[in-house]
């Protein structure tokens, strides 16, 4: 509790086009990974709850899907509940890369942030990319384009810039409880913590096509009867008979990877050991299925 006696919580929204940061942001002011972070675009699909808790405020930061031209209904689904955000949250943190030349999605961005009340900070990422002198002319040019209440360069990479971003942060979130213990660093289920786990470890061992065709399921999460061991079985969903072979590679060789890169963050999660199970199914065109999306939490 600060010396006031007052106690602030609220929502706290990333939106920028998709791989900008938002993930790595978030896991850095969380000191916690929760969102999944790989170089691919369109690595988030969910709106991800994380909860920062301090004696003077509680921050609920939401990591929205990068928000980009929708090509399938996941996609439309994915725009939906990144742009919904802007009007349930108490700030919003608009991510945008160190280029000068301007983003067509990134200016879609700003015209749409115009139109909502919210209190909108700048935060100029991964400036440890570019070079000082480059940094005023590109604050000057996004000031241009709309009023923002402060303007932070940072690098969530390295963590350069975080910390001014965090003393900020309160003053713009109303006075209210801890919605959320203070040990809480989300509200998502233990499965579908798992099952982000699992789908980052695909996407960093598979080519261009496999992560965007990738989901998946936990079916199960049981602890067995007078072990330590708990069982972990789950589904990789994909959409070609092709890409079920490049998943699993020649004699299951990285499916067998993935299984062994996930395992012991899964244990670290449950703090148990684990025997964990994968299987990989086609299901044709399932980013377009109404039911599937249902299936997998996103309808």
């Amino acid at each position: 509790m600060s010396d006031s006696g007052v106690y602030s919580s609220g929502y706290v929204a990333l939106i920028g086009r998709p791989n900008v940061g938002k993930s790595t942001l978030m896991n850095r002011m969380l000191g916690e990974k929760l969102s999944i972070v790989t170089e691919k675009p369109q690595t988030t699909r969910n709106r991800i709850l994380g909860i920062k808790t301090t004696e003077r405020f509680q921050a609920l930061f939401l990591d929205t899907p990068g928000i980009h031209t929708p090509r399938h209904r996941l996609n439309e689904i994915m725009l939906k509940t990144a742009l919904s955000t802007l009007e349930d949250a108490d700030l919003i943190l608009f991510l945008v890369e160190p280029v000068l030349e301007q983003d067509e999605e990134d200016l879609s961005i700003c015209h749409k942030l115009k139109r909502v009340k919210t209190p909108v900070i700048l935060i100029i990422n991964k400036i440890d990319t570019i070079r000082k002198e480059n940094l005023l002319p590109l604050i000057r040019k996004y000031k241009d384009l709309m009023e923002f209440k402060e303007v932070i360069p940072i690098s969530a990479l390295t963590g350069d810039g975080v910390a001014d971003l965090e003393v900020l942060i309160p003053s713009f979130l109303p006075e209210g409880p801890r919605y959320y213990p203070g040990e809480s660093i989300t509200d998502l289920s233990e499965r579908f913590i798992i099952s982000e786990m699992i789908r980052e470890k695909i996407i960093r061992q598979t080519h261009n096509e496999i992560p965007y065709v990738a989901a998946v399921v936990v079916e199960t999460v049981k602890k067995r009867e007078g072990s330590d061991l708990v069982d972990v079985e789950a589904v990789i969903y994909i959409e070609k008979e092709s890409q079920k072979g490049i998943l699993i590679g020649k004699q299951g060789q990285r499916l067998k990877e993935i299984g062994t890169m996930v395992r012991p963050e899964i244990e670290e999660l449950l703090h148990s050991r684990v025997y964990l199970k994968l299987w990989v199914k086609v299901r044709k065109a399932w980013r377009d299925h109404s039911g599937m999306l249902k299936e997998l939490g996103f309808e």
